[in-house]
């Protein structure tokens, strides 16, 4: 099974809050963890955003940001594509998904369609989830 990692649950592997033990177990469980190129920049930004507002420290702040560095070259990275943002496009007519939200959705969706494995899709936002599952996904 493929484990797909929106940003939310990507970066609950690195700084601890509610849902971080369950996305925890999830990747020790899977097979691959995949997830896409813009959830990089985006971990970095809540990372960045948790020192700014004094929940990490100097020391946390690096340690979290060198894991995540270790941790990216093992992941599946769907690369943001023409054939990405033209579905995530789709996506955000057929349900009400922010833009990346619907990059997340349609990343995992064409990974699904491509290896005609089972992509189950990790995330905390509901109207994501609602879209995932409305889009034949497994979510976690």
């Amino acid at each position: 099974m493929i484990l797909y990692l929106d940003t939310s649950a990507l970066v609950k592997l690195y700084i601890e809050e509610t849902g971080s033990q369950e996305v925890k177990r999830a990747v020790e469980e899977a097979r691959i963890i995949s997830t896409s190129r813009v959830a990089y920049v985006e971990a970095m930004s809540a990372i960045a955003r948790k020192y700014r507002e004094g929940e990490l420290s100097d020391e946390e702040q690096d340690q979290i940001a060198r894991d995540l560095d270790r941790d990216w070259d093992n992941c599946f990275v769907v690369e943001v594509s023409e054939g990405v943002t033209k579905l995530g496009g789709e996506l955000t007519s057929r349900h009400p998904l922010r833009g990346f939200d619907a990059i997340h959705l349609a990343s995992a969706l064409l990974l699904q369609n491509r290896t005609r494995l089972e992509v189950s899709f990790f995330c905390f936002d509901e109207r994501l989830k609602i879209a995932a599952k409305a889009e034949g996904l497994a979510v976690a």
